[in-house]
């Protein structure tokens, strides 16, 4: 019995790893982070298999517990008294646009880590206001407002003069609804890697 479980958990994380990684990696954005996100999310999976089989979604379950890790790492002691700089992430080998992809991972690595994992959870991984507050452990109201808050400071951290930016890309004419554009269009090509 232990023997099936282990070879059903086993399959599961090889088949789920590099979807794992990217998600831990849009949270933390640092890829060594990233995998130590992992490790700590998959030993909680194993530890839980039986209950994760259980639920409807695995993949659901998994992104919980991994969003749940990255939350409670920010919490800590640790994270508030080491900041890793220097290196640039790496990049995809098919990346549209280098500088966009740049800004936007500067500008998503700058939010507070729960609107992070709110724009993550929303976008990238395609939850819908319910479904992010069970992950969050907040009501929907909360996300909502986080996901307002993070947007709007996503779309000033890419406005041109900030300094992070591209001049004026995706934001000509329509005012607060081109700036709402041009986030969005490069969260799509961001979080497409």
């Amino acid at each position: 019995m232990n023997a099936r479980r282990d070879e059903d958990f086993t399959g599961y994380v090889q088949a789920r790893l590099a979807w794992l990684r990217r998600v831990a990696y849009l949270l933390c954005q640092d890829w060594q982070r990233a995998d130590d996100l992992v490790q700590t999310a998959i030993t909680s999976l194993y530890v839980h298999w039986r209950r994760a089989r259980a639920m409807e979604s695995v993949d659901g379950y998994a992104r919980t517990i991994l969003v749940r890790a990255f939350l409670s790492e920010r919490r800590g002691g640790w994270a508030r008294r080491v900041t890793l700089t220097g290196a640039l992430p790496d990049t995809p080998d098919q990346a549209p646009d280098a500088d966009d992809v740049l800004d936007v991972r500067s500008a998503l690595a700058g939010l507070p880590p729960r609107q992070r994992a709110t724009l993550v959870l929303r976008f990238y991984c395609d939850l819908n206001v319910d479904q992010a507050a069970r992950v969050l452990g907040c009501s929907t109201g909360t996300v909502k407002s986080q996901t307002a808050k993070a947007l709007a400071s996503l779309r000033r951290a890419l406005e041109p003069g900030t300094g992070t930016g591209p001049a004026g890309a995706g934001l000509r004419g329509n005012g607060a609804a081109g700036a709402r554009g041009a986030a969005a269009r490069s969260t799509k090509v961001t979080w497409n890697g």
